[in-house]
């Protein structure tokens, strides 16, 4: 496996209201959002390529097709996104990955935003994401 880059590094909140006190009025970063939308972020601060706050509810719906986060499972803080060299090259890492033993949450597909993902649970509960995403490539 070939990653490129740390694509993505997301805290994520159940709460995201109050997460923003933190990250936007505390430390002052220059999050936005779209409106109605609790997925805040930022391509501008400096050594990160995106940096986000990432709603439990979404990161459910993302990884399961629900918004409920399954109670089995342990509940991520966070999420880290590595970049790989194409869409492709996606599915190969994680096929790298199952063989190795690591179970996926899902195999690679396309987000609606033009991203290749798939994502599995590191044994620290993060969410541990192999990914594609052409906005980042020149």
């Amino acid at each position: 496996m070939d990653v490129q880059f740390i694509a993505s590094v997301a805290v994520i909140s159940p709460d995201p209201v109050v997460s923003r006190m933190l990250y936007v009025d505390g430390l002052g970063l220059p999050l936005g959002a779209l409106e109605g939308d609790d997925y805040w972020h930022s391509e501008e601060i400096a050594g990160a390529k995106h940096f986000a706050i990432w709603p439990l509810t979404q990161v459910a719906q993302a990884c399961f097709g629900m918004p409920d986060w399954p109670a089995e499972r342990p509940v991520p803080q966070a999420s880290v996104e590595f970049e790989v060299a194409d869409a492709d090259t996606v599915q190969v890492a994680a096929d790298e990955l199952k063989d190795k033993g690591f179970t996926l949450l899902h195999d690679a597909r396309t987000e609606p935003w033009g991203q290749t993902v798939a994502r599995l649970q590191s044994s620290e509960g993060a969410i541990i994401g192999l990914s594609y995403t052409p906005s980042l490539h020149p």
